[in-house]
Formats: structure tokens, sequence, C-alpha cells
């Protein structure tokens, strides 16, 4: 599957959210999981619709220019500041719950299909969407108001109905400085193949842990026979990390209202795990194409996937050029 076609790019540039969730899945920490874009993109498209836009939202990119991750500082293990929650009906001390907050600044930036959009409608659009996103949660987090909207913070529209190459190379300079999130399931495949090198009963998930962390080995032949400590993060190997990427089937689908205390009791339900796989954080402009920053939903009917994709590919021949 690739991502979805779309006509325009609408941007959000800095949007400020305070108290982000920082638990992304049972296994990662730090940036909020792509599935909390997506759902967010899915949630304000059917807003964007009761207020009278008929806009298709397809995929979402995201730029982080600033994080501030609420833990402890000073030392090398570090720990979440958490609340301190009221008391209880019996006025006794209620337990904690261990939750990890985050501080963004992020670029949004919407891949929406719509045949005719004009420039007059794509101004008036762009900041009816931005109003209806005030009132939203940005995974888990509150989107701190703006007084005055202008300047860097103003939203607009990128047309790629034309000359898709010059206005992405526009698109892109005008994200910096930043970083945006990209796939890199290839990663996995290539640290597989090495793995099994040495140890032929190597899977998957001992690829995609041997990726999560810094390997260490103390080459004996390395400071002129001396030996020295060396690790796998080689200078310009990027700056790789763990994310999930969606959920995998435990079950088949549930009757609507069959499951008891499920949220919504008009909708199948169906029980399901993390999936997992490598991303990095990459400078906008070394992005070729707009599908290189894009994720988009992949959930094929009958394989109980339901699962963030994302088109980039490395290249090392890449114009880096604005």
């Amino acid at each position: 599957m690739n991502c979805p076609d779309f006509t325009h790019l609408l941007v959000l540039p800095h949007l400020k959210v305070h108290n982000a969730n920082a638990v992304s899945s049972p296994l990662t920490h730090g940036f909020p999981s792509m599935t909390a874009f997506l759902g967010l993109m899915w949630a304000l498209e059917r807003k964007t619709r009761a207020a009278g836009l008929d806009l298709a939202f397809n995929a979402v990119g995201v730029v982080c220019h600033d994080h501030e991750e609420q833990v402890t500082e000073g030392g090398f293990v570090k720990s979440f500041r958490l609340t301190r929650n009221p008391v209880g009906k019996d006025g006794g001390t209620a337990a904690i719950v261990e939750e990890g907050r985050i501080h963004l600044d992020l670029t949004l930036v919407l891949a929406i299909f719509s045949e005719h959009w004009d420039t007059e409608a794509q101004q008036r659009d762009a900041q009816i969407v931005h109003d209806v996103l005030q009132g939203m949660r940005v995974a888990g987090g509150t989107l701190l108001p703006s007084t005055q909207v202008r300047g860097r913070q103003r939203p607009w529209v990128a047309d790629f109905t034309d000359d898709e190459h010059n206005d992405f190379r526009r698109l892109r300079a005008r994200l910096l400085p930043g970083s945006a999130l990209v796939a890199r399931d290839d990663l996995i495949d290539q640290r597989l193949q090495q793995l099994k090198a040495t140890t032929p009963l190597a899977t998957r998930l001992d690829a995609w842990l041997s990726l999560s962390r810094i390997n260490w080995h103390h080459d004996a032949n390395a400071n002129d026979g001396k030996g020295a400590w060396q690790n796998d993060r080689k200078k310009g190997s990027g700056w790789v990390v763990p994310i999930p990427v969606g959920y995998g089937a435990l079950s088949g689908l549930h009757d609507p209202g069959t499951i008891a205390n499920a949220r919504d009791a008009t909708t199948p339900f169906r029980f399901v795990e993390s999936l997992y796989s490598m991303g990095e954080w990459i400078g906008p402009h070394r992005l070729q194409r707009p599908q290189d920053l894009l994720w988009y939903a992949d959930n094929p009917p009958n394989e109980g996937l339901y699962r963030c994709r994302n088109d980039y590919r490395a290249d090392a021949t890449v114009d880096t050029t604005l």
C-alpha cells in the first residue's frame, strides 16, 4: 500500500502542546505515538465536516521544533514528574498512577484531497481548521491558546495540483529548524542479516532490540593494540529510535455491545497488542517528496493489522539544497 492521493498540504505551524502523553507504548516513551496523530486527524476531519467543510484528510506529517519531557533533572537515571491525585471519598490517599508528560512545539502537515479548492476558500478553510483544532486534545495534551495568530503561527496551504516538486522545496524550507519523524523499517532487515551471520536463529525481535540500544564490544586491536571499547552507533548513523506503529489483533471481532466496559457499544470490538518498528528523526531539508513526511493508515481487512505507514526511503545521494 502507498500513501493515499492528495491535492494540497495544510500546514498548521508551531502548535504549543502542554502535557502531551510521553508514554507512547508499553515499551517506549518520549515522543507520542503516530497513532495519536492519525486519531487526531480523523477527529479533526469529522469536526470540520460538521462545520460545513468538504475536505478529506488522508495523511498527516509531524515536525517537532522543541520538546521538554517532564522528568527529574540531574543523574543518569531519570524519573517522570508525577502529579499528586486528590484524596479519595474516604479521605485516604489515592494511588499514584505512573504517567509521563511532555511539552511540545509541533507543526502538523495534513494531506488533503479536494477537487475544487480555490485560493480564497483555502485561506478561509485553513483558519476554520485551525480554530477547530484549538478546542481539541493533541496526543492527550492541551493546546496553549494563541492570542494573535500571525507570522510563523499562521496556517497556510501548499498546492500540489500542478508543480509538486517546487512547492515542496519551499514547504520543507519553512519547516526548519525542526526534526521530522520517518519510518525506517529497512533498518530491522539490515540488522537481522547482520545478526544471522553469527546467530542463525536470530529473529526480527532480536534485531529490533539490538537497534533499540547502544551495543558495546571490546576491540583488542584498537588503539595501537592496547584495546578499546567501541559501540555500534557510528558517526552519521542517524537519530534512530524504537517506535510503536499500531496494533495487531489478539482475537477475532466481537459483536458490538458484547464486551463489558468497552468504550463504544456500537462498533465491533477486538483485543489487540502494540506493533513496533524503528523510526528516524531527520531534518526536513532531507525530505525529497511529500510522501517522505506523511504517515497514513494501513488496515488490511483480513490480516488483523491496524498500523501506521510512511513511505520514506533513505538515499545517500539526496539533494539537501534549499
